[in-house]
């Protein structure tokens, strides 16, 4: 395994260090390093926390800013961050409004955060959003329901757009309840993960296959395929979403194609014209688009198509400025 890291042990910490270095003027690191969160608070402003475990990136470091999120915590690579991580994010963003924690659908996460909230439920007005976008974990019939992919992103700048305006806390769970039913994603790979701490990768394919259905920490699909062409491969994706959400004639969509790690640009703006051009066909307004690497799993060659269907409110709040370092738009950092 080669990886442009010393140790493997100490990848994630040398890592987020080197980010918040580079982007000093937008972030700090909370005390005792146990988050990320936003050099300049908005006093009575609802406080907005996100977070999970590294190899992500940029999400969700990448996302804390202005219009976004007030602090992100981090966890060791696929692994949830720690209540005390969480509960000194929330100590230390709560500017009196109380904090909304949008939290990613994984058992460790939604664990962790709950524990958090129940730490804190004495000094702190707190919420929770739990995204659940990917259509596959359904299609398998988990337990435990969808897991929080790629969606994630979408819903916290529309939330951290609306906190930017003053909705209160209450009105801001709302919301992410809302959009939460309203976006779903899906993702394929080409290769496993390999994992620094085991130097193995999560799954293997022949050089003819692909894997549909994969998680952004490295789990194998529900199916295991012959290689096709982007095309091919889009259309599948987006049948099995557009299958499983109620799609109105006319409905007006943000269609995000998405980097699992190590696609290049080029293939990704490939799939997203397919997947633009599946849309239309059958009457869905893409009224907004994002096409990059922002959700990722560490080194997997793959991507994921998400879907969401906005209301025009919803599509006003994407709209808003954001200065975060993997999200500007509408003003500068």
């Amino acid at each position: 395994m080669k990886k442009f890291m010393n140790a493997a042990d100490t990848m994630v910490a040398e890592s987020v260090e080197g980010f918040v270095r580079a982007h000093e003027a937008v972030v700090m690191f909370g005390s005792q390093r146990k988050c990320v969160r936003r050099r300049e608070l908005t006093p009575g402003k609802v406080a907005v926390i996100s977070g999970g475990g590294a190899g992500h990136e940029p999400m969700h470091i990448g996302f804390v800013g202005r219009g976004m999120l007030d602090a992100a915590c981090i966890g060791h690579i696929f692994t949830s961050p720690t209540p005390s991580q969480i509960i000194s994010a929330i100590d230390e963003t709560d500017t009196g409004a109380g904090c909304l924690l949008i939290v990613k659908n994984y058992d460790g996460d939604v664990m962790n955060f709950e524990m958090a909230m129940e730490m804190v439920a004495d000094r702190h007005k707190i919420e929770m959003v739990v995204v659940s976008d990917d259509v596959e974990t359904a299609r398998s019939g988990e337990d435990r329901g969808r897991r929080g992919v790629a969606g994630t992103l979408v819903i916290e700048k529309i939330i951290g757009a609306a906190a930017e305006q003053g909705m209160s806390l209450a009105q801001l769970k709302a919301l992410g309840d809302r959009l939460n039913g309203k976006v779903r994603s899906m993702g394929v790979a080409l290769s496993g993960v390999t994992v620094p701490q085991t130097e193995r990768a999560t799954f293997a394919l022949g050089p003819e296959e692909m894997e549909l259905g994969v998680g952004i920490h490295g789990e194998a699909g529900h199916s295991r395929e012959p290689f096709c062409t982007s095309d091919v491969i889009v259309e599948k994706l987006c049948t099995t979403i557009a299958a499983d959400i109620a799609i109105p004639s006319g409905a007006k969509a943000l269609l995000f194609v998405n980097g699992l790690g190590s696609t290049p640009p080029a293939e990704l703006y490939i799939a997203y014209n397919a997947a633009r051009n599946f849309m239309e066909q059958r009457d869905i307004r893409v009224e907004r688009s994002l096409v990059g690497t922002y959700v990722t799993s560490l080194d997997m060659q793959g991507l994921s198509v998400t879907l969401a269907l906005l209301t025009d409110e919803e599509i006003a709040l994407w709209d808003q400025p954001v200065a975060t370092a993997a999200l500007q738009w509408g003003s500068s950092v």
